[in-house]
């Protein structure tokens, strides 16, 4: 088996396609416009009517992406699909996202953040309407199952939570109903007090509060994948 890996990393390079490192691991947050801690009646009712937007976001505690170190770094994605997200039988794609880019990150550092939150977030940032270079903050508690998680990019997006009580229990069969929107570890729901989005880009803004709309969580990737070329986005500066 190592032999098999170490003949295809070598023909890869004599090929001149090159191998990056993939090494990061960070912290997680996402809101959407629909409960995702609710009953299957609840749901089913809300279902084709909100739950077509959602902020996320990534931060990089420790890592780097594309051989970028982007430690301490973080990017958020405002989307809005054509249907409910996480609805089996809706149709949610092509969505279209706005990324939120932390500005304290240089030229490489941006392309690298970039980078990864298409993808960590796949179908769902694909198609990036504009970029924006804001301070873009995350702070989240050492265990998320504590709820409470604050967001904040620049004056575009963001999401305050609190962690679920009895209050949040209306009608006793609640469940994690809807699942991450990405792949994540040690997911927790929590209340929204906050969910907004005031930006541009996506022909929709927002402002929502107290739904049971969030997941608190970590990431991580590791091993190595070939690196591979895209076209760049449009990029826009500022936006607050």
């Amino acid at each position: 088996m190592r032999k098999t890996i170490l003949i295809s990393a070598l023909l890869l390079l004599v090929s001149g396609i090159p191998l990056t490192a993939q090494q990061i691991r960070g912290d997680y947050i996402e809101s959407r416009s629909t409960d995702v801690y609710v009953a299957q009646c609840f749901a089913n009712g809300e279902a084709g009517l909100t739950g077509n937007r959602a902020l996320l976001a990534w931060h990089v505690q420790q890592g780097s992406w594309d051989g970028v170190q982007l430690d301490g770094l973080t990017v958020a994605a405002a989307v809005r699909a054509r249907a409910t997200l996480g609805d089996p039988y809706g149709e949610p794609y092509p969505a279209q996202a706005v990324l939120m880019v932390d500005d304290a990150a240089n030229a490489a550092q941006r392309q690298a953040l970039i980078a990864l939150a298409q993808h960590e977030g796949g179908r769902l940032v694909e198609n990036i309407a504009r970029v924006e270079y804001v301070p873009v903050i995350l702070d989240m508690p050492q265990d998320p199952q504590q709820g409470h998680a604050v967001l904040r990019a620049g004056h575009l997006a963001a999401i305050v939570t609190r962690p679920l009580n009895h209050h949040d229990h209306i009608c006793g069969n609640e469940t994690n109903f809807y699942p991450p929107l990405t792949n994540v570890d040690h997911a927790t729901s929590a209340v929204a007090l906050t969910d907004e989005f005031q930006g541009d880009g996506l022909d929709s803004q927002w402002s929502t509060h107290g739904r049971r709309s969030a997941y608190l969580a970590s990431f991580s990737e590791g091993g190595a994948i070939v690196a591979g070329t895209s076209e760049e986005p449009a990029m826009h500066h500022g936006g607050e």
